[in-house]
């Protein structure tokens, strides 16, 4: 019995000690709000893509032109100084080459095509390619009719007025002491230097130059007109034999372009004549070699056909046609005027 008391206080010890040892379980602290979900980081934004040059494609008849090399010159610096991706290819004065040249670039996806053709005559079918290809296109120095251009929107021509140029050469000679009639016959003789007759530049030269004289009531004489494809050599050698067969009856010297001129002047002086005293001598385009000789009194004045002018404008044309601008039929050709150079105003053009 003693030890069944024993037994049952142990127990009922054992079940205090537990009781007291167990606490009541803490009140859940609340739950704290949930965050909002945090929202998605924003991508990294992307840096713009560089925008992507533009591309050229600049199409010169030859490049041993040098009315045309500082036309390419000036062309090319205005084109890279913009950003253009710029590729000026050399025709050669070859016109299957040039076509060559235009459709290559039309097939590497040039954005714009700046093109001095080989051939006035050639322009039809340079248009109808371009045309085909829908690339914007300027045409430079040598001039279409304007049917032809007439027949692509996305098309201008940039030059000079040539009839301008034969006018001005004709005032030069009219300005002159004896206005070209040094021998006082009446008559003013004259041998005419011309470019490429082709090339509508020439042709009008050659016409202008003398009407001026006829407007004016001057009587003229030609007594020979020989092609001299702009090359100054050519100039020299036709001079030399026109000099030989006319002699002294030679007043003035037209030639159409100054590279012939020079040439043409070192025939003069070969054969002992003297520019401004029995001999007149007239060029076109301004280089700086006839500035030179314009300013020494070796030459009677020149006009110019200013290469840079023309090629900032080819380029501001350029952009109208790559901006979406068009120009509809009569309204085509942009033309930067002539200047006529005297000894008098040449130190403006050095």
């Amino acid at each position: 019995m003693k030890k069944f008391l024993a037994l049952a206080l142990a127990v009922v010890m054992v079940l205090a000690i537990a009781a007291c040892g167990s606490k009541p379980a803490a009140p859940a602290a609340p739950a704290a709000p949930a965050a909002p979900a945090a929202s998605a980081a924003p991508a990294a934004s992307e840096a713009p893509a560089a925008p992507e040059k533009k591309s050229v494609g600049v199409c010169i008849y030859k490049f041993d032109d040098a009315f045309m090399t500082t036309y390419r010159n000036a062309l090319q610096e205005i084109l890279e100084g913009k950003g253009y991706e710029v590729t000026v290819v050399d025709g050669n004065n070859d016109q299957a080459k040039q076509n060559e040249q235009i459709n290559t670039f039309i097939t590497q996806g040039v954005d714009a095509l700046i093109i001095n053709p080989v051939m006035t005559s050639a322009a039809a079918t340079i248009i109808d390619t371009v045309k085909s290809a829908g690339i914007p296109t300027v045409l430079i120095n040598r001039e279409p009719t304007a049917e032809e251009m007439a027949v692509y929107e996305n098309l201008v021509y940039v030059g000079a007025n040539a009839a301008d140029s034969g006018t001005y050469q004709g005032e030069l000679i009219l300005d002159t002491e004896t206005k070209g009639d040094i021998n006082g016959d009446g008559v003013v003789s004259y041998i005419m230097i011309q470019g490429d007759p082709e090339n509508i530049d020439a042709q009008l030269r050659t016409e202008y130059s003398v009407k001026a004289l006829v407007d004016a009531g001057m009587k003229v004489e030609q007594l020979n007109l020989t092609r001299g494809d702009w090359d100054r050599e050519k100039g020299q050698t036709i001079c030399a034999n026109d000099l030989a067969q006319f002699g002294d009856k030679i007043e003035v010297v037209f030639c159409n372009n100054d590279d012939m001129a020079i040439g043409a002047l070192q025939s003069i002086q070969a054969a002992g004549r003297t520019v401004n005293k029995d001999i007149y001598l007239v060029g076109v385009d301004a280089l700086d070699a006839a500035l030179n000789e314009v300013k020494a009194g070796n030459m009677t004045g020149t006009v110019l056909n200013d290469a840079v002018g023309q090629a900032t404008q080819a380029v501001v044309s350029m952009e109208d046609l790559l901006g979406g601008k068009t120009f509809a039929e009569g309204e085509q050709s942009i033309y930067v005027p002539y200047v006529k150079v005297t000894p008098e105003n040449v130190d403006e053009f050095m």
